[in-house]
C-alpha cells in the first residue's frame, strides 16, 4: 500500500508526517519559513529524504492549514487533495488521545475548538489569544520573540506581583468552589517592581487561561469532559503547569497527549 503524506501549511510553520504500511507513524518534522511555498517544499523534500521515501512509493498527498491555497492540485505529479483544518484538527485529537468523543483545542498562532464524535467533527469557535499574542506581548513587554524561551523565563516569576487574585479583594472565602489563588483580573496587580520575570510568567499565564477557560464554557456547552489539548504550545511546561490547575477547579480532564504538536497534519495524514 502506498504512503499518504500530510502536511499542514500553517502562518509561520509548515508541518509534515506519513504512516509506514504497518500504520506505525513516522517520526513528523517541522519547518520554519516566511513563504508557505518554500516552506512546503522544504518540509517535503526534508522528510521524504529522511525517512528513505521515493516518489513511487507515496500515493497521496495531503494538505490542510491556511497556506495550503497556495498549493497547486499535483506535488511533483502526485494527487494533492485539500482538507478542511477543523476535520483534521478534531481527527487528529482523537487519534492522538485515544478518545472517540472529546472536544479538542488546537493551540496555534490563534486558537480553534472542535468538537469531535467519531468521524463527525464540528467547529465551535476559537480565539484570537494564542500563540501570536504570547510573542507579541513578548516583544512588546520584554523585547523577547521566541515562545519557549518566555516559557523559560516565566518559570522563575510571581503572579502576585501581576494578577490580581480573589485573595486580593477579600480575606473571606465568598465563592467556596474558587480557591483564593484564582485569578480575577490578568495584569490587574501589575507591580513596578515586577521583573522581566514576572512579567513573563504573566502573559503566559494570561494566553493559557484565556485559552482554557474558554476551552471550559465550549466543553460544557457540548456535554463533554474531556478536553486535548494540541498544537506546540501545548507542550510547553507552563501550559500543563496552568491546565492542571484548571482541571481541578473546573473537573474538567484536559488532556496533552504525545506529538500533541503535530494533531493536525496527523488528522491530515488519517483522513481516507
Amino acid at each position: 500500500m502506498k504512503q499518504i503524506i500530510g502536511i499542514d501549511i500553517g502562518g509561520s510553520t509548515t508541518k509534515i508526517c506519513s504512516f509506514d504500511d504497518q500504520g506505525k507513524l513516522l517520526a513528523p518534522l517541522s519547518v520554519k519559513a516566511t513563504d508557505p511555498l518554500a516552506s512546503f517544499y522544504g518540509a517535503f523534500g526534508t522528510f521524504t529524504q529522511a525517512h528513505g521515501i521515493r516518489l513511487s512509493e507515496i500515493g497521496c498527498v495531503k494538505i490542510t492549514g491556511v497556506g495550503s491555497a497556495f498549493v497547486e492540485d499535483t506535488t511533483y505529479g502526485l494527487p494533492t487533495v485539500r482538507l478542511s483544518e477543523f476535520d483534521c484538527i478534531g481527527r487528529g485529537g482523537l487519534y492522538l488521545s485515544g478518545l472517540s468523543d472529546a472536544l479538542v483545542v488546537s493551540m496555534g498562532t490563534g486558537t480553534a475548538m472542535v468538537r469531535a464524535n467519531g468521524n463527525h467533527f464540528r467547529y465551535l469557535g476559537g480565539t484570537g489569544v494564542g500563540g501570536g499574542t504570547m510573542l507579541g506581548l513578548a516583544k512588546q513587554i520584554l523585547n523577547m520573540d521566541n515562545v519557549s524561551h518566555v516559557c523559560a523565563l516565566a518559570k522563575g516569576g510571581d503572579l502576585s506581583k501581576i494578577d490580581l487574585r480573589i485573595a486580593d479583594m477579600t480575606q473571606k472565602n465568598i465563592i467556596p468552589t474558587l480557591p483564593a489563588e484564582t485569578t480575577a483580573a490578568n495584569f490587574g496587580k501589575l507591580s513596578d517592581l515586577a521583573s522581566p520575570e514576572d512579567k513573563a510568567r504573566g502573559i503566559v499565564n494570561l494566553v493559557f487561561e484565556t485559552i482554557g477557560m474558554m476551552a471550559v464554557f465550549a466543553a460544557r456547552g457540548e456535554q463533554v469532559h474531556d478536553i486535548v489539548l494540541t498544537g506546540r504550545l501545548a507542550e510547553e511546561d507552563a501550559a500543563k503547569e496552568v491546565f492542571r490547575k484548571l482541571s481541578e477547579m473546573f473537573h474538567m480532564n484536559f488532556i496533552i497527549p504525545e506529538n500533541a504538536q503535530y494533531g493536525t497534519v496527523i488528522g491530515a495524514a488519517l483522513a481516507e
